[in-house]
This record gives structure tokens, sequence and C-alpha cells, in this order.
């Protein structure tokens, strides 16, 4: 065989590298999917296309089907400690790197609507990087966290365990605007 033409042939790591690669675009790809056609799907509901809206949230879940496979192929799915551990990692990128910057940009636009969205995701990523890490010295001790509601602001995403608060305290909306879990 030529020796120039074996140079340029991919070695098995460099192709196994190509396909993680891969497989991480398209976990990031169905998961933006998967979460887009659900507003597309609650859009389509308020104009009044009910079956226009059970298309999209049933391909919505096709794509959640897709992201799921492709996370296992990765081996990114441990211990409930270990994913507690990578969801703390991921909220302290989003806390310390990701909105802080993305905050700075749309400030610098002065785009307010975006300065609102970050700052609202910004306060709720630090409370949850706080639960992330009290469940996993709770798992890290072999115990599971206390049965309490988790529930959520549909406004702006504040996330608490325990009694909803009358009034957000990040974008003032009422308790009736919380989904719990």
């Amino acid at each position: 065989m030529d020796e120039a033409f074996e140079k340029r042939l991919p070695k098995p790591e460099d192709l196994n590298a190509m396909t993680e690669e891969s497989l991480k675009a398209a976990f990031a790809g169905e998961s933006q999917a998967a979460e887009k056609y659900m507003v597309f799907a609650e859009q389509a509901e308020e104009e009044g296309y009910g079956n226009v809206a059970k298309l999209f949230r049933a391909i919505s879940f096709a794509e959640t089907r897709h992201a799921r496979n492709h996370l296992r192929v990765m081996k990114g799915i441990n211990s409930t400690a270990e994913n507690l551990l990578t969801a703390f990692g991921g909220e302290s990128f989003e806390v310390d790197e990701m909105y802080p910057a993305y905050h700075a940009i749309a400030k610098a636009q002065g785009n307010n609507q975006a300065v609102r969205s970050v700052k609202y995701a910004l306060r709720s990523e630090v409370d949850h990087k706080g639960m992330y890490s009290e469940a996993r010295e709770k798992v890290l001790a072999g115990k599971d966290i206390v049965d309490q509601p988790v529930s959520v602001c549909l406004a702006c995403g504040h996330t608490v365990i325990g009694d909803v608060p009358d009034k957000c305290p990040y974008c003032g909306a009422l308790k009736e605007y919380y989904k719990t879990f």
C-alpha cells in the first residue's frame, strides 16, 4: 500500500472521536428540536389547531427518544450520585460563565427582553445548583431527599422545594403560575 495513502487514512481512535462528536451534536440537536416542538404545540393549541398540536407533541416525543438513545450510547447515564455531580457541573457552568456572558452581550446590545430572560435563568440556575448539591450529599450518604413538592414558576423558571410563595421572588408572578411536581 502507498505510504502517503496510509498516512491519510483515519486512525481508529480518530474515528471514535469523530463518532463521539457526532453523537454529542446529534444529542444537542434532538434535545433542542424536542423542546422547540413542544413550544410549537402550545402555540398550535392556542390557535385552535389541536391536531397539529398533537403532531408536534408526538414528534417531540420521538426526538426525545433519539436524544436519549444517543446519550446512552455515549455512556452519559451513570449512578445517581455521578449524575447529580454532572448536573451540578452543568449548572455551575451556566452560573459562572454562560449566563454572565450572555447577560453582558444582551445588555450591551440593549435587548431588554433578552436581559430579563437571561437574568431569570441565571437566578434559577443558582437555585438548581444548590438543590443538586444538597441532593448529592444525601445520595452519597445512602439516603433520598425528603418527599416534598418541587414547583416551578411558569413565567421565569424559579424553582422551589416545599411551599410555593404567594408571589415569585424573581418575576412577581402569582402563586397560581407555579407548576408542581
